[in-house]
């Protein structure tokens, strides 16, 4: 997923690698007398993507999560971030009929389908708060965006380096994209541990919150075809759009209200 930025003089472009990816920020619509905290606001933004990995990575033994999972440390114990995020993920859970889960087939303590939403979507509310009027910031090809308008691909998972479709977005929107095809069958059934037998090549969600997003995105992969898509069409605060392992496309019906494009 890629984003393109609206046209305006002096906007503030930063790139940082961290949790595994890569996280861009295009902060534009900053008043000079705003522009020092909006900076600052920035600075905070990338540091607080890395406490996230310190936090949550579980490549890492010594996160929080990692600890936490293996029963050395107790959720008591843990910061108020770790508390927040795993309650965003029971409620995910509930609200997905346990296809979104943080722990797999009962086993490995792994919000990672909704933490990275998570971090990006207050990554950009810190910048707005600070005093941009547009913001979008791309963490591994999941957006969140406010201001505009932007416009906002949809990687084609089957063709490399075209896009699928695209997204005209303005105010506040994010955009999550989850599916095999960067890393591999990663998404599992919450109910096997394994990856499902007829899931979709990606799927693409559209809502307010990027956390939501991620969130759907990751349940609608762990279902096989038949169920996503009355699910999806179910969500009454977010869109889809989906590219089958067969190639083809479908979308629920609001779609096409943020389609500037459909390219396949």
């Amino acid at each position: 997923m890629t984003a393109e930025p609206p046209a305006g003089p002096g906007p503030l472009r930063h790139v940082e690698h961290v949790m595994g990816t890569v996280f861009s920020f295009d902060v534009r619509d900053v008043a000079a007398a705003d522009r020092p905290r909006v900076r600052a606001a920035l600075d905070g933004a990338v540091a607080g993507l890395h406490r996230v990995d310190e936090l949550f990575s579980t490549y890492r033994r010594d996160s929080q999560i990692s600890r936490l999972g293996r029963g050395e440390l107790t959720l008591s114990r843990c910061d108020p971030e770790v508390r927040e995020v795993l309650r965003m993920c029971e409620v995910a859970e509930h609200r997905s009929g346990g296809w979104f889960s943080a722990r797999y087939g009962g086993r490995r303590l792994d919000p990672t389908g909704l933490v990275k939403g998570w971090a990006v979507e207050r990554a950009a509310r810190m910048l707005v708060s600070a005093g941009a009027g547009s913001v979008c910031v791309n963490g591994g090809g999941d957006v969140q965006v406010h201001g505009g308008p932007w416009r906002v691909g949809i990687a084609d998972p089957l063709r490399r380096g075209e896009l699928a479709a695209v997204v005209a977005a303005h105010g506040e929107l994010a955009v999550a994209t989850s599916g095999p095809a960067e890393r591999g069958r990663h998404i599992l059934d919450p109910r096997t541990g394994l990856p499902p037998a007829r899931g979709p090549a990606s799927v693409t969600v559209i809502a307010t919150s990027l956390a939501d997003a991620d969130a759907w995105a990751t349940a609608a992969c762990a279902m096989d075809a038949e169920r996503a898509r009355p699910w999806l069409g179910r969500l009454s605060d977010a869109e889809a759009f989906v590219v089958t392992a067969d190639g083809s496309t479908w979308h629920t019906s609001g779609f096409a209200r943020y389609a500037a494009g459909l390219c396949v």
